[in-house]
């Protein structure tokens, strides 16, 4: 068995829905997507899965909504961390 092919952090597949969903993936740099979701993953729970079908049958709807609402509230918060990062670099090299 190898654990990088067969089991992953749920969170990263709705980290990229959310990403896909608000257009970053084509407004913003590479290297800021990866700093965005490193941000993100770390503010939310590990989930752990073989298979996304496990989570598509076996996950209640209410769990569901509750881990996109912790997804929401996390990429949220990490591009505020990252704009405000960038606005404070910005005006001290201006300085």
């Amino acid at each position: 068995m190898k654990l990088d092919d067969d089991i992953h952090n749920y969170y990263e597949h709705l980290v990229l829905q959310r990403v896909t969903e608000l257009g970053l993936d084509n407004t913003k740099s590479p290297d800021y997507l990866a700093d965005l979701c490193c941000l993100a993953l770390n503010q939310v729970p590990p989930r752990y899965i073989r298979y996304e079908v496990d989570m598509a049958f076996y996950l209640p709807q209410s769990e569901r909504n509750q881990m996109e609402m912790n997804v929401t509230y996390a990429i949220d918060n990490a591009m505020k961390y990252l704009d405000d990062t960038d606005k404070t670099s910005v005006s001290e090299k201006a300085e």
